[in-house]
């Protein structure tokens, strides 16, 4: 093979992409952007912490979305098999992460939470994003070692043993229960999908139910828990129009106004009235509220179409990845997006209790757009190297 052909071929793997993926992502990231801009502008403007400019956030969620997509498009250039061997550096490293929190200096508490690590000369970044790469990478890869063993109950445990202690850590440190929630059904989710039997799912689902009634119980019974809060949100979801709750039950019931008033075709992009207001943080993680009551249900079922379609491109690149590694990384993506969205959807129309899940690509956070990017960019190279594995098979079948 000449210089030139070796050039061309190693141009044309650099710069081959799924183009469905990548339009579905774009699309998704510009109408984000977008939205987010109509649901800032107004708070960003009032308020001086956001230096009174109505493209706060725009410009933060801009700039965060280029660095995003770049670091995409350098990870779709990087073999998927090579995360393999950095999976147990990720769990070491998601423990570490999460410990960092309780360093007097470095975890940054916000409402009573702390979740973010301020890194001196760079700001701050929240733990729970890094961690969901790393813990996708590594249940990718324990779930490869132990495949054939999987048909065996204690194997299966065994496997979801680092999973949950990741999504202890970061409940009990950063009191996260959405994010330690999400970061196990992730894994949950992989599992899944090589186990050959339901039952353990079942057992597991009992187990769950199970726990979260015993924490229900431990915090009626004593009121000055941590987990008391969560409760109080529970009971503000269940009597919404209680004078007792109503503080916690204000934000769900604004939202719930704001897709109300929006009807089919809502009251045109910039015209919530909610967001004025009536939605605390409209930016953040009821931001769907605000799309719903500008584009109406019209635009809301598009946005819900493009996350659908979005599914479907991974999940697509799951079913035609060349190796077991490969399909996990992408159903590890898959069940990230798809957890993130129904939970948020949920709590939005009010299906659910508050939990402070976001919306991918349209809510507020750098952080979770950036290392969202990077996983997509993981499918990315697992849909080009099982591409590129087809076609050499294929040149190879025509020469023999």
């Amino acid at each position: 093979m000449t210089n030139g052909r070796k050039k061309r071929r190693v141009l044309s793997y650099l710069l081959s992409y799924d183009t469905n993926l990548i339009v579905a992502v774009i699309f998704l990231i510009v109408f984000g952007l977008i939205m987010l801009y109509s649901a800032s502008y107004y708070t960003a403007s009032m308020r001086e912490s956001f230096h009174y400019d109505p493209a706060y956030f725009l410009k933060s969620q801009l700039k965060y979305s280029i660095l995003g997509l770049g670091l995409m498009l350098i990870t779709a250039n990087i073999n998927y098999r090579t995360w393999r061997y950095f999976a147990v550096i990720g769990l070491i490293g998601s423990a570490v992460l999460i410990l960092l929190l309780l360093v007097p200096g470095l975890g940054v508490t916000v409402k009573g939470a702390t979740r973010w690590l301020q890194i001196p000369g760079l700001g701050q970044f929240q733990v729970a994003e890094p961690v969901k790469v790393a813990m996708i990478i590594f249940s990718a890869a324990l779930i490869c070692k132990y495949a054939p063993l999987l048909r065996n109950l204690v194997t299966f445990i065994k496997v979801m043993i680092p999973t949950a202690v990741i999504s202890v850590m970061i409940l009990v440190i950063s009191d996260n229960m959405s994010t330690a929630v999400i970061v196990f059904g992730i894994s949950f989710l992989m599992a899944f999908m090589v186990y050959p039997k339901y039952y353990p799912f079942v057992i597991m689902g009992i187990i769950g139910v199970i726990f979260v009634g015993g924490v229900i119980y431990y915090s009626l019974n004593h009121a000055d828990s941590d987990a008391a809060f969560r409760i109080g949100r529970i009971q503000a979801w269940l009597q919404p129009y209680s004078e007792e709750y109503a503080e916690k039950s204000y934000q769900p019931l604004q939202a719930l106004y704001a897709i109300g008033s929006g009807g089919l075709f809502g009251k045109g992009l910039g015209n919530s009235i909610q967001k004025l207001g009536g939605i605390p943080e409209p930016y953040n993680d009821m931001i769907f509220a605000v799309v719903c009551e500008e584009l109406g249900v019209f635009g809301a079922g598009i946005v819900i179409l493009m996350f659908m379609y979005l599914l479907y491109q991974l999940y697509s690149v799951a079913q035609q990845a060349e190796d077991l590694f490969g399909r996990l990384l992408a159903i590890g993506v898959f069940s990230h997006v798809a957890l993130q969205v129904i939970l948020n959807l949920m709590v939005v129309t009010s299906m659910m209790p508050t939990t402070g899940v976001t919306l991918p690509f349209f809510s507020s956070g750098g952080t979770a757009t950036v290392f969202l990017l990077i996983e997509i960019g993981m499918v990315l190279n697992v849909e080009k190297e099982s591409r590129f594995q087809r076609e050499r098979e294929q040149r190879e079948a025509r020469l023999a």
